[in-house]
């Protein structure tokens, strides 16, 4: 090929500096700009609505996908800062597990511990008051408990222990031969005991009438709360007790002023030891000996008594018991003579009424 034919393009390229040239025959330039002139003419055509469309969703595409991307990234570190997290908490969690086991044999042990504290103080305390109780029985020792002044807190923790023994057995009482193996009943058993010891003397029950009020209503409501057919002793030892405290005037008044002493009495005449309705006619027979205590009771009594079922006891075969109740019979005949038939009446109706 030969630089100077006119017919051809020269491809060579000449360097004047840093710019470059290209030399084109002018009819290549003019076709070249007759077709850049066609395609301008028809870009619009090519370039239709649908083709503009495309782009834009493509482009929207494409700005979605960078946002996916970001925010996928971000939930990424998420759940690379959760993952860290979890075993953090994993970690505390396995840690509180571990103290909580810890804890959970130290409170078993404490448990353990603060029983057999409570089986030694019971064991002991039913071994004191047993101790207290048979020393309780001569009254030179009452005097000196006296004459120490320390009886009153003491008879106060006596009544808050056998309020708590008796409230304590709720629904689950055990069998009466099972409780008096415990020693958390003789030791109640031993501390009423010694207040009926206490009240056997004069001194002693002078000293229940005036200062220990709260004992006395204390063993009236206990009575009432025990069921028939439990506890007979601890039930005999109480009545003991309030009938000792009866034998002073002054606590028979008091005792009198109770609401519930006559509906008690009822109650414990229903019961089928005969040793705990032999002291509750004791009891009764205190109220009906002292003429200012039976006009306050007298008004009561025909309403409150059951009479059927001291008539009944009348007829025990245990000696004593049939005694006191005819004994009873007869004091309540004398209440008021004018009410005898009245009396008869009424005992004829119970009777009927409850076989």
């Amino acid at each position: 090929m030969k630089a100077d034919d006119p017919s051809t393009l020269c491809t060579r390229l000449e360097d004047s500096g840093r710019d470059s040239f290209v030399r084109v025959r002018k009819r290549d330039l003019e076709k070249l700009s007759t077709e850049v002139m066609q395609l301008r003419d028809f870009l619009h055509r090519v370039l239709n609505g649908s083709l503009i469309e495309t782009l834009h969703k493509a482009r929207l595409a494409e700005t979605q996908k960078d946002h996916a991307e970001q925010e996928l990234e971000q939930q990424r570190q998420e759940c690379l800062h959760l993952d860290s997290r979890l075993g953090a908490a994993q970690k505390e969690c396995q840690a509180e597990r571990e103290e909580k086991l810890v804890l959970r044999e130290q409170l078993l042990e404490c448990r353990e511990q603060l029983q057999q504290q409570a089986e030694f103080c019971t064991e002991l305390g039913a071994a004191a008051c047993t101790l207290l109780w048979s020393a309780s029985g001569k009254e030179e020792a009452v005097r000196d408990m006296l004459a120490d002044g320390k009886l009153e807190p003491f008879l106060s923790l006596a009544g808050q222990t056998l309020e708590s023994f008796v409230k304590s057995l709720g629904e689950e009482v055990k069998p009466p031969q099972v409780e008096h193996n415990s020693h958390e009943y003789q030791f109640v058993l031993a501390l009423a005991g010694f207040v009926t010891n206490l009240a056997a003397v004069t001194s002693g029950r002078d000293f229940l009438s005036s200062s220990s009020h709260v004992l006395l209503d204390t063993l009236m409501q206990l009575l009432g709360l025990m069921k028939p057919g439990v506890f007979n002793k601890l039930k005999v030892l109480m009545l003991m007790a309030l009938y000792n405290v009866s034998i002073s005037v002054k606590g028979l008044k008091y005792i009198s002023g109770s609401p519930g002493l006559l509906p008690l009495i009822s109650a414990l005449l229903e019961d089928a030891d005969a040793e705990v309705c032999l002291h509750a006619l004791r009891l009764l027979q205190s109220l009906l000996l002292e003429d200012e205590v039976l006009a306050h009771v007298a008004p009561d009594l025909l309403t409150s008594l059951p009479l059927h079922r001291i008539r009944q006891l009348a007829s025990s075969r245990h000696p004593a018991l049939r005694q006191t109740a005819q004994e009873t019979l007869d004091d309540l005949g004398s209440v008021n003579p004018t009410q005898q038939n009245e009396i008869c009446e009424k005992t004829a109706f119970q009777g009927k009424r409850k076989p």
